[in-house]
């Protein structure tokens, strides 16, 4: 019984790790790439998982669907949602720069969390959706949990290969030439808007599936899921201390940093009654302090960004 539990534990620490891996590779899409600083994962997530939630959730009166779709033609459509919202987005805050562009996304990031929690007949507001289906689960324990770890750990592959595959391209290679230095590919021609929109909104696309297989695996969603602790600056300080600019790197980061996190929570679990509230605080904590520990050694992460190497003749 207790290597049973170990089992499903060690399960669940893989298929978070997947998940974290692929809002991972999505942010990595959009500051390594592109350096655009979006700290508003948190609303595409949301967008992603709620959209899942409604369109394969049983029929309900308390909440707009229950369309009861199969869970894996959710998911395209559950990207292609995100990147609708993104696209004006982008229009708007892409011009901003840095810090301006990090406050204007979060800002924008926090009203779709917030319609989402208070709009009780789109989502059931606070009390969320809870019959989200997961695929796979009628294989029971653990096959079931197996096969759709394995299912996430193959749409990270996928999305790990398209990242590569784009970091050697024309594409990626003009996408960093635009984050170094903006004003040098203007002037040799490159149409700097199009290729930063198109950047942020392939990324928020895949933060809108990782949002998408969260619901899935806690077949639930709620405004407590969407907390920006443990979507936007978890992503981030995974993508940070992985390597930014490194598709390996950023996968590495969420393992780590998933794997530090999960550990936390495992000491705060033994502090007496009174700090237990406070865990999730003293946790954030932990991680920042890991931060600067791991950016006082490994100032670019563990796998920094690696240039393609240059083709002579």
């Amino acid at each position: 019984m207790q290597l049973f539990g170990l089992l499903m534990y060690a399960i669940s620490l893989a298929t978070m790790f997947g998940i974290y891996g692929v809002l991972c590779l999505g942010l990595n899409l959009q500051w390594g790439f592109a350096g655009l600083f979006n700290a508003g994962i948190a609303g595409f997530f949301a967008v992603g998982a709620y959209t899942t939630a409604i369109l394969t959730s049983p029929e309900s009166p308390n909440y707009l669907g229950g369309f009861g779709w199969p869970p894996l033609l959710a998911l395209p459509i559950a990207m292609l949602l995100s990147g609708l919202i993104a696209w004006p987005v982008g229009r708007i805050c892409l011009g901003l720069k840095g810090d301006y562009l990090a406050m204007a996304t979060i800002g924008i990031s926090e009203i779709i969390r917030l319609v989402l929690k208070n709009e009780d007949w789109l989502a059931n507001g606070t009390m969320g959706i809870s019959t989200v289906p997961r695929p796979f689960e009628s294989l029971g324990q653990p096959w079931g949990n197996i096969a759709f770890l394995g299912f996430v750990l193959l749409v990270m592959i996928i999305l790990y290969v398209a990242a590569e595959r784009a970091w050697m391209s024309p594409w990626g290679r003009a996408m960093r030439a635009i984050r170094d230095n903006e004003l040098a590919a203007a002037a040799i021609g490159k149409d700097v808007v199009r290729f930063r929109l198109e950047a942020f909104v392939i990324g928020s696309m895949v933060m809108g599936l990782g949002g998408a297989l969260s619901a899935m695996y806690f077949k639930f969603i709620g405004s407590s899921a969407t907390e920006p602790l443990l979507t936007t600056f978890l992503v981030w300080v995974m993508l940070i201390i992985g390597g930014s600019g490194n598709n390996r790197g950023a996968m590495l980061g969420a393992g780590l940093v998933w794997l530090i996190w999960s550990g936390t929570e495992l000491l705060t679990n033994r502090l007496p009654a009174e700090w237990i509230t406070r865990s999730s605080y003293m946790r954030a904590l932990l991680i920042g302090v890991l931060l600067i520990v791991v950016l006082q050694r490994f100032a670019k992460g563990v796998l920094p960004e690696k240039p393609p190497r240059r083709i002579d003749g």
